[in-house]
């Protein structure tokens, strides 16, 4: 977006066909969390998208060739000595720095965020809050945070869908859909309802069935946070629009005017 002839250097918000990307406070320590929780998820809460797919994708391959997760369910089952041997130290050796990075990372872009959103909101430049374009329409409103949070989750990416964050909710509701797929869980819990323990534990495949809970939780906590801050960010753009359009720029507090008069 180009800066406007006010000479504004710095936007709290962009409003765009795909959502509503904006910047606010973030504990770097919650997006760290993520981080090692996932690496990429704390960079898709920042909205740092490429650099955030890059590390989910990057975690999917290396995790399923080196063996990773099938090593962390032996590994809690108490069979070390199997963990050992499944692993795969081509891939593993690999994963080490890329992990790390993806924490460090996080938590250097969020302080960096943090100070930039200090000196936006001083600022408080005026940013497009409608847009309407061929394929889509996207303003900004209020939405009800436990509606986001009551579908995200039913499906992991309808919250997203919800708030209007669509670059978020098609890539959460695809790898949610693949998890789902290769790790054959749907199938686990028709055998489960049957009663067939045995089978339902043989058709799991635990190296997919491990990115469930990350994604599931996530989506609902992606989806709850930027509902909140999208309100607030509603809240403030009002302000800032009546301030502006109705309020004389030498208009005096009414206790002000007391003052004067005593």
């Amino acid at each position: 977006m180009k800066n406007k002839p006010n000479g504004a250097r710095r936007y709290k918000a962009y409003v765009s066909s795909l959502g509503t990307t904006q910047i606010h406070l973030r504990s770097p320590i919650v997006i760290a969390w993520w981080s090692a929780a996932l690496p990429g998820f704390g960079h898709l809460l920042l909205s740092k998208y490429l650099r955030g797919f890059v590390l989910v994708f990057w975690e999917i391959i290396i995790n399923v060739n080196a063996n990773i997760n099938n090593a962390m369910i032996y590994s809690f089952t108490g069979r070390f000595e199997m963990a050992k041997q499944i692993l795969e130290p081509r891939w593993m050796l690999l994963y080490i720095p890329m992990y790390f990075y993806a924490i460090w990372d996080s938590y250097r872009t969020a302080v960096d965020l943090n100070k930039i959103y200090v000196l936006a909101n001083r600022e408080n430049a005026d940013f497009p809050s409608f847009q309407i374009t061929a394929l889509e329409i996207n303003y900004l409103d209020k939405r009800k945070p436990w509606v986001a949070v009551m579908w995200s989750a039913c499906m992991p990416g309808a919250g997203q869908l919800y708030i209007h964050r669509i670059i978020t909710a098609f890539f959460i509701l695809t790898w949610w859909i693949s998890t789902i797929y290769f790790s054959r869980a749907l199938e686990g819990i028709h055998f489960l309802l049957l009663g067939e323990l045995t089978n339902s534990n043989n058709v799991l495949r635990s190296e997919w069935l491990l990115y469930l809970p990350s994604i599931y939780f996530f989506a609902i906590y992606d989806a709850y946070v930027n509902t909140v801050e999208n309100n607030k960010l509603f809240d403030n753009e009002q302000k800032g629009f009546f301030k502006k359009r109705y309020q004389k720029s030498k208009w005096i507090l009414p206790f002000m005017i007391t003052l004067k008069n005593r």
